[in-house]
């Protein structure tokens, strides 16, 4: 009997999309949530919404072959509910992608990364501590402004503060092509996304 084509790819399928980000008003469309804005748009193309979880503090959305996530618990403890849904659906971390805002990225780049360290993001690192492992998918988005990293004080404001008029027109951009690379990865897996988008960002 001929092997099937899920047989021939060993590639685990992507089953959950994360988003990070801050609950609250006061945190929205901030750099730090620009997780949450990717997976607002990709509830959006998938005709979904959000709902609230309390068990696993977090919005959940349900898409064709899959869960998006949002944690509510801040940024300092999204692992936890990572931990709790990815656990009661038997979600393993090579079967995750994780959205979120990368500092060392200028503003409108983007990276696909099959693994690697929280990098001083605070989300990333609870994640790594809750499922005991770095070797998940993660989606970076640029925030980075014009003159690069900021250092020491000023980047707490950075990361905290809003994207500025002049911004919106390239933050809309990476939004639309941050939900392009969740839809890819859903679709054609890791290796294809990465390929596709990786090289794109290079070129």
């Amino acid at each position: 009997m001929a092997n099937s084509p899920d047989a021939l790819n060993s590639e685990p399928r992507i089953k959950l999309i994360i988003g990070l980000g801050n609950p609250g008003k006061t945190y929205r469309d901030t750099r730090h949530n620009i997780g949450f804005m990717v997976l607002d748009e990709v509830a959006q193309r998938f005709g979904t919404s959000f709902t609230l979880e309390k068990r696993w503090k977090a919005e959940v959305a349900k898409i064709t072959g899959g869960w998006l996530l949002k944690p509510l618990t801040f940024m300092n403890d999204s692992g936890t509910a990572v931990s709790h849904l990815s656990r009661f659906h038997k979600i393993g971390p090579s079967e995750m992608t994780v959205v979120y805002d990368d500092i060392d990225l200028p503003l409108g780049r983007l990276r696909l990364r099959a693994a690697g360290s929280a990098g001083g993001h605070n989300g990333m690192r609870s994640i790594i501590r809750h499922l005991g492992t770095d070797a998940f998918p993660r989606l970076k988005l640029g925030i980075a402004g014009e003159q690069g990293r900021p250092g020491g004080e000023r980047m707490v404001g950075h990361v905290l503060g809003k994207f500025s008029s002049d911004e919106m027109p390239v933050v809309k951009s990476i939004i639309d092509r941050g939900a392009d690379a969740v839809e890819s990865l859903l679709r054609d897996g890791l290796e294809a996304a990465m390929n596709l988008f990786n090289r794109k960002e290079d070129a």
